[in-house]
């Protein structure tokens, strides 16, 4: 179960060395482009005196230079966003197995390569999301989606949207290939629109009154509780929240991680990092700063996280659903998911 707590009392000292025996620099490759990451980033350095050095991109184009860059890549860290990214750099062979005894004590299982060659560190649950006034049975599992009683009611992203891959791999894992390419035919004949923008564009066609119902991380809802988001802040409280299948498995979970690059030069200082941020005052941060849920247990939520209400959480081993994006995207071809 996720929810608010008290916050475990963890030393930052106690997981990464003093400045004096850290002090160098780390190689970020990073595909997080939030500007309240800069607040890990000057935290880290100014902890242990080591010097992040920043290339910024989208994860694609970043496993793709670390590809090219080869031995010779500079790379210390991928950090980037989803399950789906963390395995397709693992699957290029550009991150490396590392041993850390905090990592493995801090971050549960589930977050966890099977290998150990990446760690996730904040969380977002997918969420299915309801106009309050018309919609009195919302769908109470992923599954329900593609129920007929929602013919046209429904927006959602696109196929090549990596949460949405990772969420129809989880339902494969959790169920079976057959009812997860039944849930995406069910959810194509359900959608009000074709496939178009980010998650908040779904949630805005709430608003907008081109859907009834729509699919999106909880961070995208819980920033727009936090400050204004232009079309959708304004009437949020129009808006219904549903964490799915809680009589079942529970929300899917999707991930920010990352992992040590395979040809590190900095690896200490790369597995330090890392160290820091499963730490609780990181841990923290991610849920004030970017509106995220921590991935280790018992650190206190951000108050408009906590006010999502408590939740059950699938605790499904991410290594495992990870194996089946491939599939995933199979299916979303076959069956016309735009």
């Amino acid at each position: 179960m996720l929810k608010s707590s008290t916050c475990i009392a963890v030393v930052l000292t106690a997981l990464i060395s003093t400045s004096a025996a850290a002090e160098g620099e780390l190689n970020l490759y990073s595909s997080r482009h939030y500007d309240t990451d800069e607040r890990l980033y000057s935290d880290f350095e100014d902890a242990t005196g080591i010097t992040i050095n920043r290339i910024e991109g989208k994860a694609d184009e970043l496993i793709a230079r670390m590809e090219a860059e080869g031995a010779n890549s500079p790379a210390d860290i991928l950090l980037t966003v989803d399950t789906s990214r963390l395995a397709r750099a693992k699957n290029a062979g550009i991150l490396q197995p590392i041993e850390s005894a905090v990592l493995e004590e801090r971050i549960p299982a589930n977050l966890q390569d099977q290998d150990n060659q990446w760690y996730g560190f904040s969380q977002r649950a997918r969420i299915i999301f309801y106009d309050k006034a018309d919609v009195a049975n919302p769908p109470a599992t992923y599954l329900d989606l593609a129920k007929p009683e929602y013919e046209g009611l429904i927006c959602i992203r696109s196929s090549s949207n990596t949460y949405n891959q990772t969420l129809l791999a989880s339902i494969i894992t959790n169920h079976s290939a057959e009812e997860a390419k039944k849930w995406a035919e069910g959810v194509v004949a359900n959608m009000a629109r074709e496939p178009q923008g980010g998650d908040t564009d779904q949630l805005r066609g709430i608003v907008s009154g081109e859907c009834e119902i729509a699919v999106s991380n909880s961070y995208y809802f819980a920033r727009a509780m936090r400050k204004d988001v232009k079309g959708l802040s304004a009437d949020i409280d129009m808006i219904g929240v549903q964490f799915p299948a809680q009589d079942a498995e529970g929300a899917h979970m999707n991930l920010s991680g990352a992992g040590v690059a395979a040809n590190a030069p900095n690896k200490e200082n790369a597995i330090k990092f890392l160290e820091y941020l499963a730490s609780d005052q990181a841990q923290v941060y991610f849920s004030n700063g970017n509106d995220e849920f921590p991935a280790v247990e018992g650190v206190a939520l951000a108050d408009n996280v906590a006010a999502l209400g408590d939740f059950k959480a699938d605790e499904v081993n991410l290594s495992e659903v990870a194996k089946n994006i491939p599939e995933a995207q199979k299916i979303f071809n076959e069956v016309g998911w735009k």
